[in-house]
């Protein structure tokens, strides 16, 4: 019989053999025990990422003798941004200002340059977060954000919606990558478009995802 570890590295195997090399892959180790990760990471996956703020907390601490990059990529409240600071290589999912800011003031306090991801609302379910189209424009018109000294915008992600209807997943990806090669055309620094996960990623990658977040297809169900 074989072992968990063993496993999840033939999963994971099998997901990157799919995948183009161009595209980062974020195993997202959520609820995963450490030994789920040090089973991947022995395969030389790099890139993990959490939701919660305190299991990112731990394992960060915990996993420090691997070679790994940390995550973010749950919601994320204001009251919670000094945990995930001083851990994360990358937060997703900013969907306001308000998170911006707070992102950049914990930053400056622990001199650091925060790299984040802003989120953009694509789905149609409204229990998802995120800008709207009309109010990232906004955003980067005002161009307030080229003040903050310690976050680095990298990108965009966004979530799909939950459907088996795969042209509206590849519809709500087409209008992500729409507002990225805008942005990014005047920003060259925004190199980073985030979106796809273990059901959809094979469309987003087809509509220009450069990063997938894939969870139960490398480390099983929750």
């Amino acid at each position: 019989m074989k072992s968990e570890s063993s496993i999840i590295q033939e999963r994971l195997a099998a997901v990157r053999e799919n995948m183009p090399e161009h595209v980062t892959l974020i195993a997202v180790s959520k609820t995963k025990p450490n030994a789920a990760i040090e089973a991947a990471a022995s395969m030389g996956q790099v890139e993990f990422g959490e939701n919660r703020v305190q299991e990112l907390a731990e394992k960060a601490l915990t996993l420090q003798h691997l070679n790994v990059r940390w995550h973010h990529i749950g919601h994320l409240q204001t009251n919670k941004v000094k945990q995930v600071v001083p851990h994360a290589d990358l937060i997703h999912a900013v969907d306001s200002e308000k998170l911006l800011l707070e992102i950049n003031k914990r930053s400056a306090s622990i001199d650091k340059v925060s790299d984040v991801l802003l989120q953009i609302h694509i789905a149609s379910e409204t229990n998802k977060f995120g800008w709207s189209f009309s109010e990232f424009d906004a955003f980067l018109q005002h161009q307030s954000w080229q003040k903050l000294e310690n976050v680095r915008i990298r990108g965009l992600m966004g979530m799909a919606t939950f459907t088996e209807n795969h042209q509206q997943v590849r519809n709500e990806f087409q209008s992500l990558k729409k507002a990225f090669d805008a942005s990014s055309s005047i920003h060259q620094d925004w190199d980073t478009l985030s979106m796809g996960m273990s059901g959809d990623w094979e469309i987003a990658v087809d509509e220009g995802s450069t990063m997938v977040r894939i969870g139960s297809s490398i480390f099983g169900s929750r």
